[in-house]
C-alpha cells in the first residue's frame, strides 16, 4: 500500500468517513495530480534577504519548497499558507512541490533574484482589457527587482496587488473613469523604484442578448459559414493573420452564457478563411446573411473572395446597439461581375477604420425552400428531410422514431408514408417525438389540428404539443412557450383521425410563433414496446 506523507484534514477525512458508510467507492488513484502551479515570491525591503513563497495551484492539499540554495527542502504547510526562507545575495531555482488528495505531486521551478541593489530600468506596460470593461492589466519588469506592487488607485482600495517581476497583474474597477496607477518594484534592498501613470478604465459594450435564431431550414438550402443552428464548414479559420494586428485590430470569440459569437476588435479589416483547398459554391444561394451588433461602427463592408483571388464588395449600416439583421442578395456581388461558384475566403472592412468593434453570429448562404416542412405534413415527399427526434426511453435516451412505407393502406389512409414511432419498453410516460417546421404557423387557416393515427389499442391518450423553440428555456432547457391538447384513440390496429381543438388547449394563442411539433403516444403509460404511426398532420377550422 501506498505511504501518503501528508494529514488529511477534519473536513476531508468526515467526508470519506462519510462515504465509507454508503455503498460509494472513492477512486483516489483517478485524482488528477495538481495543476497551474506557481507563487508569488517577495522579499523584505531590509538587506536581510528573507523571501517569502506563497504557492497556489490546482487540485492541492499542500506544498512545500525545495529553496535552491541547497539548504533542503521545508516541511509541507496547507494550501493558503506561506513560507519564509533567508537567502544570501544571488540568483536562485527555487522548486514548489505540490501535493494532492491521493499522494500525487507536481513540481515547478521559479527563479528566485536576491539583490541588495534597488531595482533599475524599470519598465511597466499599462493596457486595457478590450473584452471586459473597466479591467486594466499592468507588467511590471526591472533589473535586479523580485516583485512589485500595484496600488490602482481606487478610493476605498489602499492596498495593494502584488506580482512577479516581469509577470501581469489585473484589476477590474467598479467604475469607469481615470485613476492613477502607482507601481513600486522591490527588490531586497531598503530602495525601492517607482512609477506611476494615468489610466481610464473603460466601459466595452457588448451585447446583452443572443443574435436573432435562424429558421429552420433542410440541409440544401443552407452553406454554414458560423453559427450553432446549422452545421458549418469544416476547417474554417475566422482570425486568419493577415496583418490586422498591425493595423490596431484584435479579435476573440465572445461567449454570452454559452451562446459564442465572432469579436472583431477596433475592426480594420478581418478574413474568414475555408480550409486550404476548400471552396464552396454559392451560385445556387440567393442571400448572404448575418447578424452584427456593434456600439460604435457605422457600417460594414463585406467581400466575397473567388478562387482567382477576385473580391468585389458590398455595404451595409450597422444599427447601434442593436443586433443587425443582414441579407445581402448574391447577385450584388455577381453583378459587379464577381464569379461565386468557388469562395474560399471572405472580408469584412469596418467604417470607422479601426474605430469600433463589432459582434457577428449567424454566417451563412442560403436560398428560399421550393418545399419546406411545414403544415400540413403529408411525408410524402422525397426531396425533404423530415428531422424527427425521438426521446424518454427507458435510460432517457431517444425512442425510434422515423418515416416509412404505410404498413396498412386501408381505411382512413392509404397513403404511402408515414411516421413511426416505437414507445419501447419501460420507456418513460412522457416519451415522444418532435419535429422543427421551417414555417410558423399560420392560424388564418384554422386553429384546428387533424392528426391521422394508427394505435395498437383503444384509450390511448394521444398529446399533440407545439412550442416556440427560441422562446426562453425552463429549468430542464425546454422552452416555456407552447400548448398541449390531448385525444384519445377509439380504435386498434387500425387508422382514425383524431381532432385537436387548439383554443381549448391552455397558452394557446395565435400571436404565438409556433414551429415546432412534438407528438407523445399512449401519453401518462410507460412503454411496453407499442408501435404507433401517424400522418397527415394539417390545420381546418
Amino acid at each position: 500500500m501506498k505511504k501518503i506523507y501528508f494529514i488529511i484534514s477534519f473536513f476531508v477525512l468526515t467526508i470519506l468517513m462519510g462515504c465509507a458508510n454508503d455503498d460509494s467507492n472513492i477512486d483516489l488513484d483517478g485524482i488528477a495530480a495538481p495543476e497551474n502551479i506557481s507563487a508569488l515570491t517577495t522579499v523584505t525591503q531590509d538587506n536581510s534577504g528573507k523571501v517569502t513563497f506563497l504557492p497556489k495551484g490546482e487540485g492541492v492539499t499542500q506544498y512545500k519548497i525545495d529553496f535552491g540554495d541547497g539548504s533542503g527542502q521545508s516541511d509541507y504547510f496547507s494550501s493558503g499558507a506561506n513560507v519564509s526562507h533567508v537567502y544570501k545575495e544571488g540568483v536562485y531555482t527555487a522548486k514548489i512541490i505540490a501535493m494532492g488528495l491521493n499522494g500525487k505531486t507536481t513540481e515547478v521551478a521559479q527563479q528566485v533574484i536576491v539583490s541588495f541593489k534597488a531595482p533599475e530600468n524599470l519598465v511597466v506596460v499599462v493596457t486595457n482589457d478590450l473584452s471586459v470593461s473597466k479591467k486594466v492589466t499592468v507588467k511590471a519588469s526591472a533589473d535586479y527587482a523580485l516583485f512589485y506592487d500595484v496600488y490602482f488607485g481606487e478610493t476605498g482600495k489602499p492596498d495593494p496587488v502584488s506580482a512577479n517581476n516581469g509577470e501581469s497583474v489585473s484589476y477590474t474597477y467598479k467604475d469607469a473613469g481615470v485613476y492613477t496607477i502607482r507601481v513600486v518594484s522591490k527588490s531586497a534592498a531598503i530602495k525601492t523604484t517607482e512609477y506611476s501613470t494615468q489610466v481610464t478604465a473603460k466601459l466595452v459594450l457588448n451585447p446583452t442578448t443572443a443574435a436573432p435564431t435562424p429558421p429552420n431550414r433542410q440541409a440544401g438550402d443552407v452553406i454554414s459559414i458560423y453559427g450553432s443552428k446549422y452545421t458549418n464548414v469544416a476547417g474554417t479559420n475566422y482570425f486568419p493573420d493577415w496583418g490586422q494586428a498591425g493595423q490596431g485590430s484584435s479579435w476573440a470569440e465572445f461567449d454570452l452564457n454559452g451562446d459564442k459569437m465572432l469579436n472583431y476588435i477596433k475592426l480594420s479589416y478581418q478574413g474568414i478563411a475555408l480550409a486550404d483547398g476548400t471552396s464552396i459554391d454559392v451560385s445556387g444561394m440567393e442571400y448572404l446573411h448575418m447578424d452584427v451588433w456593434t456600439a460604435d461602427l457605422q457600417k460594414l463592408e463585406t467581400s466575397l473572395i473567388n478562387v482567382g483571388p477576385s473580391e468585389k464588395p458590398v455595404t451595409k449600416d450597422l444599427t447601434a446597439n442593436q443586433w443587425t439583421s443582414i441579407d445581402i442578395p448574391i447577385s450584388a456581388f455577381t453583378s459587379q461581375g464577381l464569379s461565386v461558384d468557388k469562395i474560399f475566403q471572405l472580408k469584412l472592412v469596418g467604417t470607422p477604420w479601426a474605430g469600433g468593434t463589432v459582434f457577428i453570429d449567424n454566417i451563412y448562404f442560403y436560398k428560399t425552400a421550393a418545399q419546406s416542412v411545414q403544415l400540413p405534413l403529408d411525408f410524402e415527399s422525397a426531396a425533404l428531410t423530415y428531422a424527427w427526434g425521438g426521446f424518454g426511453d427507458a435510460g432517457f435516451g431517444p425512442i425510434p422514431v422515423s418515416v416509412v412505407t404505410n404498413p396498412d393502406k386501408t381505411g382512413a389512409n392509404i397513403s404511402n408514408r408515414v411516421v413511426k414511432i416505437e414507445k419501447t419498453s419501460g420507456a418513460q410516460v412522457w416519451a415522444g417525438a418532435s419535429l422543427n417546421l421551417e414555417n410558423t404557423i399560420d392560424f388564418t387557416k384554422g386553429t384546428t389540428v387533424k392528426l391521422n393515427v394508427w394505435s395498437p389499442k383503444v384509450g390511448a391518450d394521444i398529446l399533440y404539443k407545439m412550442e416556440v423553440s427560441t422562446s426562453p428555456k425552463d429549468g430542464n432547457g425546454n422552452p416555456t412557450v407552447f400548448f398541449e391538447a390531448h385525444a384519445t384513440t377509439t380504435t386498434a390496429n387500425a387508422w382514425q383521425v383524431l381532432t385537436f381543438d387548439l383554443t381549448t388547449a391552455p397558452g394557446f394563442s395565435t400571436a404565438n410563433k409556433y414551429d415546432r411539433i412534438i407528438l407523445f403516444p399512449d401519453f401518462g403509460q410507460m412503454g411496453t414496446g407499442s408501435v404507433y404511426y401517424f400522418d397527415d398532420i394539417k390545420q381546418s377550422n
